[in-house]
């Protein structure tokens, strides 16, 4: 029997988690293993998922379906339910169940930071957050229960009613500050700054967020201009390609029952860049 997995999201031409999921099928001879793509917008997510026959076993859901896959699952994971949005919904006997493996995915970037910055994230620490989207949720959520003790939200609009509970959840002060707001002070406190906007959405705060370690969730273009200023100044960088192989761990192994051979999958995603 055929055994399906899908990334489903608008647009979704540009995704290479068929790359990574397909690679780790391969170094595993999962001969009977396939992972495609479905180009759909949340409004469709329902009929898509219902559509769906029993050889799809689980998806990988990216926007702008984050939020409305959390309405299709009969079991959401505590950590997908707190966070308020998914990625990940896998078939079960009952139904679909929702997670979100890019907890997953930040926690490694920032491990990968500290080899050479120790103190990124570390309990107690600040830390800047570009963007309040769907990542951002997901990342101020991370970053609390990684004992952080204040997140600063750089967003051109003020959310911090809906943001700041995933973040003083844990007693960690919250603050918002637009991006013409004088930034350099925080940054210069701050144990790492995190990009969840697009390139062009980074263009007025590229300079003032330069002076700390960065983690950069865009992996296209790489690197972004925010990371080749970040490196000019000698901190140390990791891009969104390092989030983006260990959310699919993560999946990888939630779909199949089976440990994910990284290094085969992460071969086959540097072989895009």
């Amino acid at each position: 029997m055929t055994h399906r997995a899908a990334i489903v999201g608008k647009p979704i031409g540009h995704s290479l988690s068929p790359v990574l999921h397909n690679a780790g099928y391969a170094a595993l001879g999962m001969d009977d293993w396939e992972y495609g793509s479905f180009e759909c917008d949340a409004a469709g997510l329902a009929d898509l998922v219902a559509s769906l026959d029993d050889t799809y076993v689980g998806l990988s859901v990216t926007m702008p379906g984050k939020f409305a896959m959390l309405d299709i699952a009969e079991e959401i994971s505590p950590r997908c339910e707190d966070i308020g949005s998914g990625n990940t919904l896998v078939r079960t006997p009952t139904g679909w169940r929702a997670d979100n493996t890019d907890v997953d995915g930040i926690r490694a970037a920032l491990e990968r930071l500290r080899v050479d910055a120790p103190t990124v994230a570390a309990e107690g620490s600040e830390a800047v957050l570009i963007g309040g989207g769907g990542t951002a949720r997901t990342v101020l959520w991370t970053m609390a229960e990684l004992g952080c003790s204040k997140v600063t939200v750089i967003n051109r609009t003020d959310r911090s009613d809906e943001l700041s509970p995933l973040v003083t959840r844990t007693g960690a002060e919250f603050e918002w500050l637009p991006p013409h707001a004088d930034l350099e002070p925080v940054v210069e406190r701050a144990s790492v700054v995190i990009n969840t906007v697009p390139v062009d959405g980074t263009t007025d705060v590229v300079e003032a967020c330069s002076n700390a370690p960065l983690f950069d969730v865009i992996y296209n273009p790489w690197p972004t201009p925010l990371a080749k200023a970040v490196r000019a100044k000698g901190h140390p960088v990791a891009g969104g390609h390092v989030m983006l192989a260990h959310q699919a761990f993560s999946q990888f192994e939630q779909f199949t029952g089976l440990a994910a051979p990284e290094e085969s999958m992460w071969a086959a995603l540097m072989d895009r860049f």
